[in-house]
């Protein structure tokens, strides 16, 4: 797995299995199969951030992160979400994918991991954390948890126009902050009040060191 090229990443997490009704308070909205790829093989060939490290998924979703960075040979990969459904179906798409020992998924809200878990638990958070859309800061949140529970970096996404934000935050917090990727989420029509087929969002791949890493930048 150390060799593999993005195209096989991205070929191995096509067609996983993603939410029949999904839910708008959460924005469940799924991470393509492209944009997981790109975040995982960024994350391990150009950083080594993913072989035989913990690694930690905040709102898995369908698992696809988590499922991605076993594949690259992650140590160990724990996806935490609120939703039933989320856990049920990550656990289904690594069985699929012959994974589910290398996982375990966790229902349990973000906001409160930190009341169940012991801090800096794992090396490596991945996340595609909700814009903030419907619950305004959202993503901030999922910022600040995944810089306590990680000890080297978090890679997330966040939208474009949130960009000064974000960073700010990141610097609130003790964390070096580095945009390292620009990419196009396709948003597809999921909710009954879409008009359009789909909506392109512009949105960063930020790549978050924590103080004691910032020499392995």
């Amino acid at each position: 797995m150390a060799s593999m090229k993005l195209k096989t990443l991205q070929h191995a997490l096509e067609d996983i299995e993603t939410f029949e009704n999904p839910k708008i308070e959460l924005e469940q909205y799924t991470t393509s199969s492209h944009i997981a790829a790109c975040i995982l093989h960024t994350a391990q060939f150009v950083y080594n951030d993913i072989s035989g490290k913990c690694v930690a998924d905040l709102g898995c979703g369908s698992g696809v992160l988590s499922i991605g960075a076993a594949l690259l040979g992650a140590q160990y990969c724990a996806g935490f979400d609120i939703d039933p459904s989320a856990i049920s179906l990550s656990v289904e798409n690594a069985a699929d994918r012959d994974v589910l020992g290398q996982c375990d998924f966790i229902l349990c809200d973000v906001k409160k991991i930190d009341k169940n878990m012991q801090l800096k638990a794992f090396d490596t958070v991945i996340m595609n954390p909700p814009f903030g859309t419907r619950e305004r800061g959202a993503d901030l949140i999922f910022l600040k948890m995944a810089l306590s529970l990680a000890t080297k970096a978090v890679y997330s996404l966040h939208k474009t126009s949130t960009r000064r934000r974000v960073m700010s935050m990141a610097k609130e917090l003790g964390s070096y902050a580095k945009v390292i990727a620009e990419l196009r989420f396709d948003l597809p029509a999921s909710y009954k009040f879409h008009r359009q087929d789909s909506v392109d969002v512009q949105v960063d791949l930020i790549r978050f060191v924590l103080p004691l890493s910032v020499n392995n930048l």
